[in-house]
């Protein structure tokens, strides 16, 4: 469970942790929108050769991100063999009842894998190359635009960087009930789908108490701070768009060409099917 390293930072004093906030988080979204644009093995090949080289630009190990995937590879695997399943097109190799497997869907489940990798990866180089603090000034900063319609989006950024926070905490408490949970004897994995659910039920309560226990605890602290939502509050840390920003901004718009250029080069899967 702790292994999941979504929403963790990294300190470091790498390129991508020297770029403005807002210029990764933008370029993190556009990123994965580009993902669904992409129809072809080049494409993915070509957008997953640059996450590569973003998970080495950030300092972090391969090995990490690999170990940040484990806890989601069984969702992962079950969205892919869903889609390869009930997805016909191309050569049929059988079909039994509503499922089947064919070329189409094999290449369709390598994408949906593919899209799935991609979006954890990204999202995870953005907060492990982004302090939290940051990364709530960004979100504040995009969705200012929202004030003249009477949305408070300084309150959603600060709901949103809260709970990105803790999640590592969240994860790192459900470790520790595991752990106490082992202790006294309990099994987890063995046994039916029925009983297996009943050994979760005594995870939940201590985890519901520790949360609002923690939730209670960060409201006392703001309140103490002075903080008010419905006051207009100024910031110490002032974001500055630099150079490098707009660099991050124009090689998105040089990955996005290239995408389109794959795009026409469908002679690889024409080939399959």
């Amino acid at each position: 469970m702790n292994k999941l390293i979504l929403g963790r930072y990294f300190p470091g004093n790498s390129f991508l942790h020297r770029l403005d906030p807002r210029a990764k988080l933008v370029a993190a979204l556009y990123f994965i929108g580009l993902l669904f644009f992409a129809d072809n093995i080049l494409g993915y090949l070509w957008l997953f050769g640059f996450t590569l080289m973003l998970m080495r630009m950030s300092g972090v190990s391969f090995l990490t991100y690999l170990k940040g995937v484990r806890p989601l590879i069984w969702l992962i695997l079950m969205a892919v063999f869903l889609r390869v399943l009930f997805t016909g097109g191309g050569t049929l190799y059988f079909s039994i009842g509503p499922f089947m497997m064919s070329s189409f869907g094999l290449l369709l489940g390598f994408y949906t894998f593919s899209r799935f990798v991609m979006i954890i990866f990204i999202s995870t180089v953005l907060t492990l190359t982004t302090k939290p603090i940051d990364l709530t000034d960004a979100i504040d900063a995009l969705l200012k635009p929202l004030n003249l319609l009477g949305i408070s989006t300084s309150d959603f950024s600060l709901m949103l960087s809260i709970s990105l926070r803790f999640i590592p905490n969240l994860l790192d408490e459900t470790q520790k009930v595991l752990d106490a949970q082992r202790a006294r004897g309990v099994i987890f994995g063995e046994g039916n789908l029925i009983e297996q659910m009943k050994k979760i039920v005594p995870l939940i309560i201590p985890l519901f108490s520790s949360s609002l226990k923690r939730a209670e605890e960060m409201a006392d602290v703001m309140e103490v701070k002075g903080y008010q939502s419905d006051q207009k509050r100024s910031s110490f840390r002032q974001l500055k768009w630099q150079s490098r920003d707009t660099l991050s901004i124009v090689i998105m718009l040089v990955l996005t060409i290239g995408v389109f250029f794959l795009n026409q080069l469908t002679l690889i899967e024409q080939w399959i099917l």
